[in-house]
């Protein structure tokens, strides 16, 4: 037994180096079949690092939002909210943790003797809550300064890191629209393109904001939930509540629901989304029940995060088969230097089965030197991908190296190089050896 594992030994050590001597032996040509291969494993790495950084990066602005948040929009000025709606939907949805009204607005701003323009967003004491989103520095406002419509102000990160080259602002006074607020908070960075750009803003309450903005209702609602499950199920019922407010009676359509009672993957195209049969003519100048435009809409940010990643999936799995194709040709060259070789060393082949070499062991030295070609192939596109991913990121594209893709691609290259070395080992030792020595 023990001899028979040493022979069997000694004859794959001798392929394994015969196998070696076979590659160097014609270095250029072996140079440009691991070129073939490098090239087809670079173009899969870097191609989906860039995929799979896309994907990272638009699943991240929409967690920069918050966890189970839940967004009531009204899309025209003639649907939207009164501010104490918000406490009636946190009343009417046992679902919603936290609500809170949210007006938008662009007032003048003056800092000392500095002018522009702020991009003001008015919510309530349970903002930081509902988005996820802490102070760093000074408090947040509370029920008390919503109430008294107090003029205070906290910052987002990069316009309080702006207004005294980083230290905190807080206790300072800036103007705003001709009024003055005192500076009582900054709110943690978020990042560049991050939570709808927060990190640039002015974070005021939302009764400040209408006494602004001279309006009594608001665009938008914010809720949140406790969990995933709970945010669906509090889509439904928002969209049942939106549509007996806007005149669709109480027979709001329901979404179809699974075994167990529970919506499945419900969503913001799930909700109810309702316009033509709001009693009395429309608003002047505005088209929604015209034009179809959708009154209101409600978006369950979890659903957005999903689909968003599923999006981005696909795309990655289209890249990386585009450049799939180039491995592909790697194998098919790795094939045919394989063809040339055996052509070319017939006579070696002849001699090695005239001195005993076994058909095993010539399919052997032929698959290993394809394997060869194909590992150091494998080897060097994947370190050429992750320099050209890195390439890609310092010029601006969100990037993100997969291992997933780095195992992928190596392991297509070695089973590309494995499968297209199989014929021309298997054609190596056919070849007679009266035959090969007579050539």
């Amino acid at each position: 037994m023990f001899k028979w594992i040493r022979s069997l030994w000694v004859r794959f050590w001798f392929s394994v180096q015969m196998a070696w001597h076979g590659i160097l032996s014609n270095p250029l040509r072996s140079a440009l079949t691991i070129l073939g291969v490098a090239i087809g494993v670079a173009s899969v790495v870097s191609l989906m690092g860039i995929g799979e950084g896309a994907r990272q990066a638009v699943v991240n602005q929409f967690k920069s939002l918050g966890a189970n948040v839940i967004v009531v929009k009204a899309e025209d000025p003639s649907a939207e909210f009164e501010a104490d709606f918000a406490t009636q939907l946190q009343e009417m949805v046992p679902q919603l943790q936290e609500v809170t009204p949210v007006v938008y607005g662009e007032v003048p701003v003056c800092w000392r003797r500095e002018r522009g323009l702020a991009q003001l967003v008015g919510v309530n004491s349970k903002f930081p809550e509902i988005r996820d989103h802490p102070v760093v520095s000074g408090h947040f406002f509370s029920n008390l300064h919503i109430e008294q419509r107090s003029p205070v102000v906290v910052l987002g990160y990069n316009v309080a890191a702006g207004l005294l080259r980083g230290r905190s602002p807080v206790g300072q006074t800036l103007t705003l629209d001709g009024r003055t607020f005192r500076i009582i908070g900054v709110l943690a960075p978020k990042g560049p393109n991050q939570a709808e750009g927060i990190d640039d803003k002015f974070i005021i309450p939302y009764t400040t904001a209408l006494q602004l903005a001279k309006k009594k209702t608001v665009s938008e609602i914010w809720g949140k939930a406790e969990s995933a499950l709970d945010a669906d199920l509090a889509t439904v019922q928002l969209g049942r509540i939106i549509a007996r407010k806007l005149g669709m009676g109480t027979k709001a359509p329901a979404p179809p629901t699974g075994e167990d009672g529970i919506p499945p993957d419900v969503g913001f195209d799930m909700a109810p989304i309702v316009e033509p049969a709001r009693p009395g003519p429309p608003e002047e100048g505005s088209q929604s029940l015209i034009t179809g435009k959708d009154l209101v809409t409600i978006t369950n940010l979890n659903q957005l995060v999903q689909e968003a990643d599923k999006a981005n999936r696909v795309m990655t799995l289209l890249l990386g088969g585009i450049a799939a194709v180039s491995l592909l040709v790697g194998g098919l060259g790795i094939m045919n230097i394989m063809l040339v070789a055996v052509t070319e060393r017939t006579k070696e082949i002849g001699v090695r089965r005239a001195l005993g070499a076994k058909q095993g062991d010539l399919i052997t030295q032929f698959l290993l030197e394809a394997l060869y070609l194909s590992a150091i192939g494998a080897i060097a596109g994947v370190a050429a991908g992750i320099w050209g991913t890195s390439l890609f990121a310092q010029y601006g594209f969100e990037t993100a190296i997969s291992l997933q893709a780095i195992q992928i691609a190596g392991g297509v290259a070695l089973a590309t190089g494995l499968l297209f070395g199989v014929y021309p080992a298997i054609s190596a030792s056919s070849v007679p050896p009266v035959e090969a020595l007579r050539r």
